[in-house]
């Protein structure tokens, strides 16, 4: 069926670039597909652009605070407008780490050791008190990562606690409280969850040992494993870690989850992605490429999903079978 959709790309977070490039490539996608699609900048034009746009769909290719906070979710739902991704209440919930990771650890899965510090705090206390406080808590190494965000933007991997401090006040660069977590060695895996259901893990091997933002979008920067180079235990474990973790924040359509996996093989959840990167090196495409899904058919699914006001069924099972 033939649709008119609005793909939505840009706004003004330090992501800005990397959702233009994945509105491209969905918009070039779609169209291919026969749709009537226009590309839409999250500026004040927006709105009147909505109303008068006559969509059918709204396909959220947004990251960072634009499309991941639940504001833009909120504003689609007050036009009655069906959008892509969750709704607005799982992505707030996703968007702030220490509740999400509390949610997480609710229902049942493995978080790292964590300690939340705002910016007011950090100043009562005294950097000195906070890094003693700390260290003796969670040990070290550390990672430091804003509370909010995405992209690893504004996360630091710490091995001397004197240089807590420093990380910590990059952190509050780009949101007013951090997240200080135990680091957790292993292997790096990915797990996107599509309509409920785990497609195959992508292993990323990261070629200077970091996966921050230039190795997410650098071509070649990175090696990417699909499926993951796991038992068939380890794999099942980390797909029914995603689809729970979804559940937990009360996800729909896509997410993508992000772990550890220990040496001993245990999963370990740190985030979810609600509205994941779909550029050309994005982990989401790679996973629905090894599920034997185009590109252009995940984009088909997405706004189906969407157009159906479809979410994942609460009665839906646990297991993150293969799709």
């Amino acid at each position: 069926m033939t649709r008119r959709i609005a793909v939505l790309s840009g706004g003004l977070s330090l992501e800005r670039e990397v959702s233009l490039r994945s509105g491209t490539r969905v918009a070039d996608a779609l169209a291919d597909r026969g749709h009537e699609v226009e590309r839409l900048d999250v500026d004040a034009d927006l709105v009147p652009n909505l109303e008068r746009g006559g969509f059918d769909v709204v396909f959220l290719a947004l990251h960072g605070s634009a499309g991941e906070d639940g504001t833009i979710q909120s504003l689609l739902e007050l036009a009655g407008l069906p959008y892509t991704g969750p709704d607005v209440l799982a992505s707030s919930l996703a968007w702030n780490k220490p509740i999400a990771q509390g949610l997480y650890a609710r229902a049942g899965l493995t978080v790292p050791d964590r300690v939340t510090l705002s910016q007011q705090a950090f100043r009562e206390m005294g950097a000195v008190s906070v890094v003693d406080r700390v260290a003796a808590a969670l040990g070290s190494p550390l990672v430091v990562k804003p509370a909010t965000g995405g992209s690893s933007l504004g996360l630091t991997i710490v091995e001397d606690p004197s240089r807590l401090p420093q990380a910590i006040v990059g952190a509050f660069s780009y949101a007013d409280s951090v997240l200080i977590e135990a680091f957790v060695e292993g292997t790096e895996v990915a797990v996107t969850v599509l309509d409920g259901r785990a497609l195959p893990a992508v292993e990323i091997q990261p070629k200077d040992g970091t996966y921050d933002f230039a190795a997410r979008y650098t071509a070649g920067a990175t090696e990417f494993h699909v499926p993951a180079r796991l038992d068939d235990a380890v794999t099942a474990a980390c797909e029914d870690v995603a689809v729970t973790a979804e559940r937990a924040i009360g996800g729909r359509h896509i997410c993508r989850a992000d772990l550890i996996v220990t040496p001993d093989g245990v999963p370990t959840m740190l985030e979810l992605d609600t509205s994941p990167g779909l550029t050309e090196t994005s982990l989401v495409p790679l996973a629905a490429h090894a599920a034997g899904l185009a590109f252009g058919d995940l984009c088909e699914t997405l706004v189906e999903l969407a157009a159906s006001r479809r979410g994942t069924s609460p009665t839906a099972g646990r297991s993150g079978a293969r799709a």
